[in-house]
C-alpha cells in the first residue's frame, strides 16, 4: 500500500498539475491579455529547462540516485542521469508560477502548490530524489519565472486604460 502511495504522489500528482494549470490558463487569463501571457509562460518555461539543463551539465551532487546508493529498486518513474535538479518537480512549479502569475487565482495556485510540494515529497520518498534535487527543481523554476516580473510593468497592446494610468502615474511619458 505504502508503494503505491508513494507512487501515486511521486508520479501521479503531476496530471492534476498538468490538467488543472492548462485549464486555468486557458479560461482564467483576460483575453486581451492572452498573447503576451502565453507568451512570458513559454519563455519562463523554456528558461528554467534550459538552465536546468546546463545547471544539470556542471552539477551533480550525486553521481547517483538515492535508490542506486542504498541498493534498492525506484519507487516511481526516472531518467537515466544523476538526477539533478527534479524534472517533475521543475515542471509542476513552472506551472503553479505560470497560474499564479497570469490568473492571479489564489484557490487555484495553493491547490497547485500541495499538488507540487507532494511530488516533491513523493519523488523523495520513492528514492528517485534527494531533497536537493527537488530543491533545485523549486529553484531553478523560479530563476525561469522571473520573466513574470515585467507582467505588471507591460500593458496589453491597445488597452487604452492601461497605457493612460501608466501615463498618469508617470511610468511612461
Amino acid at each position: 500500500m505504502y508503494e503505491i502511495l508513494v507512487k501515486v504522489l511521486a508520479d501521479g500528482a503531476v496530471l492534476p498539475v498538468v490538467v488543472i494549470g492548462a485549464w486555468a490558463l486557458l479560461f482564467k487569463v483576460n483575453q486581451a491579455e492572452r498573447y503576451q501571457a502565453y507568451c512570458r509562460v513559454l519563455l519562463a518555461g523554456l528558461t528554467a529547462y534550459l538552465f536546468a539543463k546546463l545547471i544539470g551539465s556542471i552539477f551533480q551532487p550525486e553521481l547517483e540516485r538515492p535508490f542506486e546508493l542504498m541498493g534498492v529498486t525506484a519507487g516511481a518513474s526516472f531518467l537515466n542521469n544523476p538526477g539533478f535538479p527534479s524534472d517533475h518537480v521543475l515542471f509542476c512549479t513552472a506551472i503553479t508560477l505560470a497560474v499564479w502569475f497570469e490568473t492571479r487565482q489564489k484557490l487555484i495556485t495553493v491547490i497547485l502548490a500541495l499538488l507540487t510540494l507532494a511530488v516533491a515529497i513523493g519523488r523523495v520518498l520513492a528514492l528517485v530524489h534527494s531533497p536537493l534535487d527537488v530543491a533545485g527543481g523549486i529553484g531553478i523554476a523560479l530563476l525561469g519565472g522571473l520573466w513574470y516580473l515585467q507582467r505588471e510593468k507591460i500593458p496589453a497592446p491597445g488597452s487604452v486604460k492601461q497605457w493612460s494610468k501608466l501615463r498618469k502615474s508617470g511610468k511612461i511619458t
